[in-house]
Protein backbone atom coordinates (compact mmCIF):
# COMPACT_ATOMS: atom_id res chain seq x y z
CA UNK A 1 0.00 0.00 0.00
CA UNK A 2 1.09 3.59 -0.87
CA UNK A 3 2.18 6.06 1.60
CA UNK A 4 -0.60 8.55 2.25
CA UNK A 5 -0.51 12.23 0.70
CA UNK A 6 0.05 14.80 3.11
CA UNK A 7 -2.05 17.85 2.88
CA UNK A 8 -2.36 20.91 4.86
CA UNK A 9 -5.85 21.64 5.16
CA UNK A 10 -7.04 25.59 5.93
CA UNK A 11 -10.45 25.27 6.90
CA UNK A 12 -10.79 29.20 5.92
CA UNK A 13 -13.35 31.73 7.30
CA UNK A 14 -17.15 32.13 6.77
CA UNK A 15 -18.69 29.12 4.83
CA UNK A 16 -15.49 27.61 4.20
CA UNK A 17 -15.32 25.07 7.35
CA UNK A 18 -18.55 23.67 5.85
CA UNK A 19 -17.34 23.23 2.43
CA UNK A 20 -14.01 21.84 3.33
CA UNK A 21 -15.12 19.12 6.15
CA UNK A 22 -17.69 18.15 3.06
CA UNK A 23 -14.81 17.79 0.30
CA UNK A 24 -12.55 15.79 3.15
CA UNK A 25 -15.38 13.37 2.78
CA UNK A 26 -15.44 13.01 -0.73
CA UNK A 27 -11.59 12.84 -1.02
CA UNK A 28 -11.68 10.05 1.47
CA UNK A 29 -14.35 7.77 -0.44
CA UNK A 30 -12.84 7.58 -2.92
CA UNK A 31 -10.45 5.43 -1.60
CA UNK A 32 -7.10 7.72 -1.85
CA UNK A 33 -5.31 7.99 1.61
CA UNK A 34 -4.15 11.18 3.02
CA UNK A 35 -2.64 12.37 5.96
CA UNK A 36 -4.29 15.69 6.38
CA UNK A 37 -2.76 18.82 8.57
CA UNK A 38 -5.42 21.07 10.01
CA UNK A 39 -4.19 24.31 10.04
CA UNK A 40 -6.25 27.82 10.95
CA UNK A 41 -5.64 31.12 9.29
CA UNK A 42 -8.28 34.14 8.88
CA UNK A 43 -9.80 36.28 10.36
CA UNK A 44 -11.07 34.41 12.66
CA UNK A 45 -7.88 33.54 14.16
CA UNK A 46 -5.95 37.13 14.39
CA UNK A 47 -7.35 37.73 17.90
CA UNK A 48 -5.45 34.60 19.17
CA UNK A 49 -2.36 34.82 17.09
CA UNK A 50 -1.75 38.51 16.18
CA UNK A 51 -1.72 37.61 12.35
CA UNK A 52 -4.51 35.88 9.87
CA UNK A 53 -1.91 34.31 8.70
CA UNK A 54 0.05 32.34 11.27
CA UNK A 55 3.36 30.90 10.99
CA UNK A 56 2.06 27.01 12.04
CA UNK A 57 -0.15 27.34 8.82
CA UNK A 58 2.71 28.52 6.46
CA UNK A 59 4.97 25.63 8.17
CA UNK A 60 2.77 23.47 7.39
CA UNK A 61 2.53 23.99 3.83
CA UNK A 62 6.12 24.67 3.87
CA UNK A 63 6.05 20.81 4.49
CA UNK A 64 3.53 18.87 2.61
CA UNK A 65 3.74 21.65 -0.40
CA UNK A 66 0.47 20.92 -0.87
CA UNK A 67 -3.00 22.99 0.15
CA UNK A 68 -6.55 22.60 0.28
CA UNK A 69 -8.18 25.56 1.89
CA UNK A 70 -11.37 27.20 2.14
CA UNK A 71 -12.25 30.96 1.40
CA UNK A 72 -10.73 33.29 4.01
CA UNK A 73 -11.88 36.48 5.19
CA UNK A 74 -8.94 39.53 5.10
CA UNK A 75 -9.61 41.89 7.94
CA UNK A 76 -11.04 45.29 6.63
CA UNK A 77 -9.18 48.28 8.53
CA UNK A 78 -5.64 47.18 9.16
CA UNK A 79 -2.26 44.66 8.62
CA UNK A 80 -2.46 42.41 5.40
CA UNK A 81 -4.03 43.70 1.95
CA UNK A 82 -5.15 40.29 1.14
CA UNK A 83 -4.37 36.87 2.70
CA UNK A 84 -4.65 34.87 -0.25
CA UNK A 85 -2.34 37.20 -2.26
CA UNK A 86 0.31 36.93 0.71
CA UNK A 87 -0.17 32.99 0.41
CA UNK A 88 0.16 33.21 -3.03
CA UNK A 89 4.03 35.77 -2.81
CA UNK A 90 5.08 33.21 0.31
CA UNK A 91 4.90 30.14 -2.37
CA UNK A 92 5.68 32.38 -5.31
CA UNK A 93 2.04 30.57 -6.75
CA UNK A 94 2.30 31.99 -9.97
CA UNK A 95 -0.07 30.48 -12.02
CA UNK A 96 -4.15 30.30 -11.06
CA UNK A 97 -5.92 27.51 -12.55
CA UNK A 98 -9.65 28.13 -13.03
CA UNK A 99 -11.17 25.80 -15.07
CA UNK A 100 -15.15 26.67 -16.33
CA UNK A 101 -16.82 23.57 -17.58
CA UNK A 102 -21.17 23.02 -18.09
CA UNK A 103 -23.11 20.47 -15.92
CA UNK A 104 -26.10 19.65 -17.65
CA UNK A 105 -28.68 20.19 -15.23
CA UNK A 106 -27.44 23.13 -13.61
CA UNK A 107 -29.09 26.47 -14.27
CA UNK A 108 -26.84 28.74 -17.35
CA UNK A 109 -27.65 30.14 -20.56
CA UNK A 110 -25.22 27.95 -22.04
CA UNK A 111 -24.48 24.80 -23.02
CA UNK A 112 -20.68 22.83 -23.69
CA UNK A 113 -18.80 25.54 -21.95
CA UNK A 114 -15.27 24.15 -21.38
CA UNK A 115 -12.96 27.10 -20.28
CA UNK A 116 -10.10 27.53 -19.22
CA UNK A 117 -8.39 30.63 -17.33
CA UNK A 118 -4.98 30.65 -16.87
CA UNK A 119 -4.36 33.99 -14.74
CA UNK A 120 -1.02 35.57 -13.40
CA UNK A 121 -1.43 35.49 -9.89
CA UNK A 122 1.73 37.64 -8.35
CA UNK A 123 2.03 40.69 -10.58
CA UNK A 124 0.30 43.63 -11.93
CA UNK A 125 -2.43 45.77 -9.68
CA UNK A 126 -2.85 43.30 -7.11
CA UNK A 127 1.05 43.53 -5.84
CA UNK A 128 -0.30 46.42 -3.99
CA UNK A 129 2.08 49.36 -5.00
CA UNK A 130 0.04 52.56 -4.59
CA UNK A 131 0.28 56.11 -3.67
CA UNK A 132 -2.47 57.71 -1.43
CA UNK A 133 -3.79 61.33 -2.15
CA UNK A 134 -2.39 63.95 0.15
CA UNK A 135 0.85 62.06 0.96
CA UNK A 136 4.46 62.95 0.62
CA UNK A 137 4.96 59.96 -1.60
CA UNK A 138 2.11 60.84 -3.63
CA UNK A 139 3.76 64.54 -4.03
CA UNK A 140 7.01 62.78 -4.86
CA UNK A 141 5.14 60.97 -7.66
CA UNK A 142 3.30 64.39 -9.35
CA UNK A 143 6.10 65.86 -9.56
CA UNK A 144 8.69 63.12 -11.48
CA UNK A 145 5.65 62.62 -13.65
CA UNK A 146 5.44 66.50 -14.55
CA UNK A 147 9.14 66.81 -14.88
CA UNK A 148 10.05 63.42 -16.71
CA UNK A 149 7.00 63.10 -18.54
CA UNK A 150 4.98 66.33 -18.94
CA UNK A 151 1.84 65.13 -17.69
CA UNK A 152 -0.49 67.36 -15.09
CA UNK A 153 -1.53 65.11 -12.22
CA UNK A 154 -2.14 68.35 -9.93
CA UNK A 155 -4.68 68.08 -7.70
CA UNK A 156 -6.25 65.29 -5.74
CA UNK A 157 -4.69 61.75 -6.68
CA UNK A 158 -4.55 58.15 -5.99
CA UNK A 159 -2.34 56.24 -7.99
CA UNK A 160 -2.36 52.41 -8.16
CA UNK A 161 1.35 50.99 -10.35
CA UNK A 162 0.34 48.37 -12.66
CA UNK A 163 3.78 46.12 -13.37
CA UNK A 164 4.23 43.12 -15.02
CA UNK A 165 7.45 41.45 -15.30
CA UNK A 166 9.10 39.91 -18.46
CA UNK A 167 10.16 37.00 -16.94
CA UNK A 168 6.87 36.57 -14.92
CA UNK A 169 4.38 37.30 -18.28
CA UNK A 170 6.66 34.80 -20.28
CA UNK A 171 6.43 31.78 -16.94
CA UNK A 172 2.54 32.56 -17.03
CA UNK A 173 2.39 32.13 -20.76
CA UNK A 174 4.59 28.75 -20.55
CA UNK A 175 2.10 27.36 -18.45
CA UNK A 176 -0.89 28.15 -20.51
CA UNK A 177 0.66 26.75 -23.30
CA UNK A 178 1.97 23.47 -21.17
CA UNK A 179 -0.93 22.77 -19.94
CA UNK A 180 -2.85 23.31 -23.50
CA UNK A 181 -0.50 20.40 -24.77
CA UNK A 182 -0.37 18.18 -21.69
CA UNK A 183 -4.43 18.08 -22.02
CA UNK A 184 -5.20 18.35 -25.19
CA UNK A 185 -6.45 21.80 -25.99
CA UNK A 186 -6.55 23.11 -29.20
CA UNK A 187 -5.68 26.75 -28.91
CA UNK A 188 -4.52 29.19 -26.40
CA UNK A 189 -5.87 32.99 -26.14
CA UNK A 190 -3.39 35.20 -24.91
CA UNK A 191 -5.85 38.39 -23.40
CA UNK A 192 -4.34 42.38 -23.10
CA UNK A 193 -4.75 45.75 -23.76
CA UNK A 194 -2.22 46.33 -25.19
CA UNK A 195 -3.74 49.12 -27.89
CA UNK A 196 -3.52 51.16 -25.41
CA UNK A 197 -0.91 50.19 -22.51
CA UNK A 198 1.80 49.68 -24.59
CA UNK A 199 5.12 48.97 -21.80
CA UNK A 200 2.79 46.40 -19.82
CA UNK A 201 0.19 44.67 -21.88
CA UNK A 202 2.09 45.75 -25.04
CA UNK A 203 4.91 43.34 -23.61
CA UNK A 204 2.36 40.42 -22.18
CA UNK A 205 1.47 40.71 -25.74
CA UNK A 206 4.68 40.20 -27.88
CA UNK A 207 6.13 37.72 -25.17
CA UNK A 208 2.75 35.71 -25.88
CA UNK A 209 4.00 35.71 -29.86
CA UNK A 210 7.36 34.74 -28.74
CA UNK A 211 6.36 31.81 -26.50
CA UNK A 212 3.21 30.78 -29.03
CA UNK A 213 6.38 30.03 -31.61
CA UNK A 214 7.37 26.87 -29.25
CA UNK A 215 4.33 25.60 -29.50
CA UNK A 216 3.53 24.96 -33.30
CA UNK A 217 0.88 21.87 -32.74
CA UNK A 218 -0.86 24.69 -30.46
CA UNK A 219 -3.37 27.47 -32.34
CA UNK A 220 -2.28 30.99 -30.66
CA UNK A 221 -4.50 34.28 -31.02
CA UNK A 222 -4.94 37.22 -28.98
CA UNK A 223 -7.57 39.21 -28.18
CA UNK A 224 -8.11 42.66 -26.40
CA UNK A 225 -9.76 41.97 -23.01
CA UNK A 226 -13.08 44.16 -23.34
CA UNK A 227 -14.03 42.21 -27.15
CA UNK A 228 -13.13 39.17 -24.90
CA UNK A 229 -15.90 40.25 -22.53
CA UNK A 230 -18.73 40.55 -25.79
CA UNK A 231 -17.39 37.53 -27.65
CA UNK A 232 -17.53 35.40 -23.99
CA UNK A 233 -20.93 35.98 -23.75
CA UNK A 234 -21.63 35.98 -27.70
CA UNK A 235 -19.79 32.88 -28.20
CA UNK A 236 -17.79 30.83 -25.36
CA UNK A 237 -17.88 27.70 -27.63
CA UNK A 238 -15.01 30.20 -29.81
CA UNK A 239 -11.98 30.03 -26.53
CA UNK A 240 -10.77 27.09 -24.86
CA UNK A 241 -7.20 28.32 -22.93
CA UNK A 242 -7.00 31.85 -21.91
CA UNK A 243 -4.39 33.39 -20.76
CA UNK A 244 -4.22 36.97 -18.42
CA UNK A 245 -2.52 38.95 -16.43
CA UNK A 246 -3.85 39.15 -12.66
CA UNK A 247 -6.22 42.13 -12.71
CA UNK A 248 -8.30 40.66 -15.78
CA UNK A 249 -7.88 36.89 -14.93
CA UNK A 250 -9.71 37.97 -12.02
CA UNK A 251 -12.36 39.18 -13.52
CA UNK A 252 -12.83 36.97 -16.40
CA UNK A 253 -12.81 34.14 -14.15
CA UNK A 254 -15.99 35.27 -12.27
CA UNK A 255 -17.45 35.90 -15.90
CA UNK A 256 -16.70 32.44 -16.51
CA UNK A 257 -18.64 31.04 -13.91
CA UNK A 258 -21.49 32.95 -14.04
CA UNK A 259 -21.39 30.93 -18.12
CA UNK A 260 -21.69 27.70 -16.02
CA UNK A 261 -24.27 28.42 -13.13
CA UNK A 262 -22.36 30.52 -11.03
CA UNK A 263 -19.12 30.58 -8.28
CA UNK A 264 -20.69 27.44 -6.62
CA UNK A 265 -19.22 25.51 -9.39
CA UNK A 266 -16.04 27.16 -9.98
CA UNK A 267 -12.79 25.45 -8.42
CA UNK A 268 -9.89 27.15 -8.76
CA UNK A 269 -5.99 26.02 -8.25
CA UNK A 270 -2.82 28.07 -7.22
CA UNK A 271 0.06 26.61 -8.34
CA UNK A 272 4.49 27.26 -8.59
CA UNK A 273 6.87 25.26 -8.98
CA UNK A 274 7.29 23.77 -5.66
CA UNK A 275 3.75 23.91 -3.89
CA UNK A 276 0.09 24.27 -4.77
CA UNK A 277 -3.19 25.47 -3.47
CA UNK A 278 -6.60 24.35 -4.32
CA UNK A 279 -9.67 26.34 -3.05
CA UNK A 280 -12.88 27.32 -4.73
CA UNK A 281 -13.15 30.83 -6.67
CA UNK A 282 -16.20 32.07 -4.40
CA UNK A 283 -15.47 34.06 -0.88
CA UNK A 284 -16.57 33.21 2.46
CA UNK A 285 -19.59 34.35 2.61
CA UNK A 286 -19.48 34.88 6.13
CA UNK A 287 -23.31 35.83 6.63
CA UNK A 288 -24.20 32.22 5.70
CA UNK A 289 -21.80 30.76 8.18
CA UNK A 290 -22.83 27.64 10.09
CA UNK A 291 -25.68 27.35 8.40
CA UNK A 292 -24.83 23.84 6.28
CA UNK A 293 -26.88 25.56 3.47
CA UNK A 294 -23.43 26.82 0.22
CA UNK A 295 -23.00 24.66 -2.63
CA UNK A 296 -20.32 22.41 -1.17
CA UNK A 297 -19.43 21.66 -5.40
CA UNK A 298 -16.92 24.33 -5.83
CA UNK A 299 -14.34 23.11 -3.15
CA UNK A 300 -15.11 19.31 -4.27
CA UNK A 301 -14.19 19.92 -7.59
CA UNK A 302 -11.11 22.18 -6.47
CA UNK A 303 -10.66 18.56 -4.33
CA UNK A 304 -10.88 17.12 -7.67
CA UNK A 305 -8.23 19.50 -9.22
CA UNK A 306 -6.18 18.13 -6.01
CA UNK A 307 -6.31 14.46 -7.31
CA UNK A 308 -5.03 15.39 -10.78
CA UNK A 309 -2.26 17.40 -9.01
CA UNK A 310 -1.20 13.88 -7.19
CA UNK A 311 -1.49 11.90 -10.52
CA UNK A 312 -4.74 9.96 -9.47
CA UNK A 313 -6.76 10.87 -12.58
CA UNK A 314 -8.90 8.16 -11.94
CA UNK A 315 -10.15 9.25 -8.70
CA UNK A 316 -10.80 12.91 -10.40
CA UNK A 317 -13.02 11.62 -12.90
CA UNK A 318 -14.98 9.81 -10.40
CA UNK A 319 -15.31 12.69 -8.14
CA UNK A 320 -16.24 15.09 -11.48
CA UNK A 321 -18.82 12.40 -13.13
CA UNK A 322 -20.38 12.14 -9.66
CA UNK A 323 -20.68 15.88 -8.98
CA UNK A 324 -22.28 15.95 -12.62
CA UNK A 325 -24.24 13.02 -11.74
CA UNK A 326 -26.46 14.69 -8.87
CA UNK A 327 -26.47 18.05 -10.81
CA UNK A 328 -28.16 15.91 -13.32
CA UNK A 329 -30.63 14.56 -11.25
CA UNK A 330 -31.34 17.59 -9.61
CA UNK A 331 -32.95 16.13 -6.10
CA UNK A 332 -30.07 16.84 -4.00
CA UNK A 333 -28.93 20.29 -4.38
CA UNK A 334 -28.31 23.71 -2.55
CA UNK A 335 -30.35 26.74 -2.61
CA UNK A 336 -28.29 28.41 -5.59
CA UNK A 337 -28.80 25.38 -7.88
CA UNK A 338 -32.20 23.79 -6.59
CA UNK A 339 -35.22 23.52 -8.40
CA UNK A 340 -36.49 21.69 -5.19
CA UNK A 341 -39.32 23.22 -3.06
CA UNK A 342 -36.80 22.20 0.08
CA UNK A 343 -33.16 22.85 -1.13
CA UNK A 344 -30.58 20.65 -0.03
CA UNK A 345 -28.03 21.61 3.15
CA UNK A 346 -24.07 21.32 2.18
CA UNK A 347 -23.53 17.66 3.37
CA UNK A 348 -26.74 16.36 1.88
CA UNK A 349 -25.21 17.14 -1.08
CA UNK A 350 -21.38 15.80 0.07
CA UNK A 351 -23.21 12.59 0.75
CA UNK A 352 -25.09 12.70 -2.18
CA UNK A 353 -22.05 12.89 -4.42
CA UNK A 354 -20.19 9.89 -2.49
CA UNK A 355 -22.99 7.98 -2.83
CA UNK A 356 -22.92 8.54 -6.67
CA UNK A 357 -19.33 7.49 -6.43
CA UNK A 358 -20.51 4.61 -4.69
CA UNK A 359 -23.05 3.72 -7.68
CA UNK A 360 -20.98 3.84 -10.22
CA UNK A 361 -18.57 1.29 -8.86
CA UNK A 362 -21.71 -0.74 -7.76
Amino acid sequence: MSNPYSVTVIPGDGVGPEVTKATVKVLEATGVKFQWEPVEAGEAVVERYGTPLPEEALASIGRTKLALKGPLTTPVGFGFRSINVSLRKQFDLYACLRPCLSFPGAPSRYEDVDLIVVRENTEDLDIGLEFEKGTPEMARLQALVAEDLHEDLEGEWGVSLKAISEAGSRRILKFGFDYAQAHGRKKVTAVHKANILKYTDGMFLAIAREVAGDYPGVEFEDIIIDNLCMQLVRNPDRFDVLVLPNLYGDIISDLCAGLIGGLGLAPGANIGEGAAIFEPTHGSAPRYAGQDRMNPMAMILSGAMLLRHLGEDGAAVRVEQAVGQVIQEGNILTYDLSRQAAPASTSQVAEAVIEAMRRSHA
